[in-house]
């Protein structure tokens, strides 16, 4: 199944820790999120103990994750990065206000990821739920070989029940992925 998410229909949803708001592109209950979040302050991120968080910066540059254990760089675009939820993260901005993608899904239940998929690039979904999300400009992807077009800031949510193609056609999209656990 194949449904156009509209950024209408996107909720906004404050941080746990009332820092700034998350706009949820989909998300099933407190099972998993796929959201666009600006950070425009320093400050220390939300517990989410249990879960696994994916960020992908999309706009803006310098964003730093400072963690006990050191420093988690999300300075350059498009390159997702992994971390669980019970890190105690506190971001530092190098250069301003940045906009992240997240993807955050209760370990116990469900595996998350996100990948970048470009133009003439294929991805083979495996079942589960996945969104395909084109974070600035028109997009086009092919699903299973059919062209959909999605404007800036819209997504397509499949779920699907075997291994299916999705093809970059036009653009760059971000595809989360939630498959069960």
């Amino acid at each position: 199944m194949i449904t156009l998410l509209d950024p209408a229909s996107y909720l906004r949803t404050p941080w746990k820790n009332g820092g700034g708001t998350t706009v949820d592109i989909a998300f099933s209950g407190d099972v998993w999120r796929f959201g666009r979040t600006p950070i425009v302050q320093p400050g220390p991120f939300s517990d989410y103990t249990g879960y696994d968080r994916v960020q992908v910066l999309v706009s803006g540059s310098g964003l730093v994750l400072q963690t006990p254990q050191g420093e988690i760089d999300v300075r350059q675009p498009f390159r997702p990065v992994r971390f669980t939820g019970e890190t105690p993260i506190v971001s530092r901005l190098e250069a301003g206000p940045v906009e992240v993608v997240n993807l955050i899904g209760a370990r116990a239940r469900v595996k998350v990821d996100i990948a970048v998929l470009d133009e003439d690039r294929t991805l083979v979904l495996q079942p589960g739920t996945h969104i395909a999300y084109s974070p600035h400009g028109d997009a086009t992807v092919a699903v299973q070989g059919e062209e959909r077009k999605l404007a800036s800031d819209y997504a397509l949510r499949l779920d699907v029940t075997g291994p299916t193609r999705l093809s970059g056609i036009v653009g760059c999209l971000l595809v989360g992925s939630v498959t069960p656990a």
